[in-house]
């Protein structure tokens, strides 16, 4: 790992580390109609986010997306996300579908997802690195918010 990823990686988690605790009591477990985790879905048979650390407040992944992958529909408690390789990539959500340019270097902070779905429209190879907040659990919602046919799709 070069020396600024680690610096990143290290600023990520104690972000998350540091922010105010709240621990939600009495959230159901997840049924099976449930919109799945990030880590849960594959595309074309590979699982494109692999967890890096996990412990009782927040879970750590790399999740990399060649071009035409798909991050097929997910949710994400409270996250923290930053950008080691960009390009163009497309968000489809509540709000609709949308394109954006993914910033190497860029840091984002995001509230609990019920669901989207990420792909990756360009020609380069994206990656994040996400520090999910356990604490800031999501709402779940049923699969049936998802885009037709995109659930835990492997295409």
């Amino acid at each position: 790992m070069n020396i600024s990823f680690t610096r990143a990686l290290i600023a990520l988690s104690a972000a998350a580390l540091l922010a105010p605790f709240v621990i939600f009591g009495g959230v159901d477990a997840a049924s099976a109609d449930d919109v799945p985790d990030g880590l849960s879905v594959e595309w074309q048979g590979k699982k494109p986010c692999e967890k890096l650390f996990e412990d009782a407040h927040v879970r750590v992944a790399r999740c990399t997306f060649p071009p035409g992958a798909v991050h097929v529909c997910h949710s994400h408690p409270g996250y923290l996300s930053y950008v080691v390789s960009g390009g163009q990539g497309q968000i489809e959500d509540e709000k609709g579908i949308r394109k954006i340019n993914v910033t190497a270097g860029a840091l984002f902070d995001a509230p609990p997802t019920p669901w989207h779905e990420f792909a990756n429209v360009g020609d380069t190879t994206i990656q994040y690195i996400i520090v999910e907040r356990k604490y800031q659990a999501v709402t779940p919602v049923s699969q049936t918010a998802c885009p037709k046919g995109t659930v835990g799709r492997s295409q």
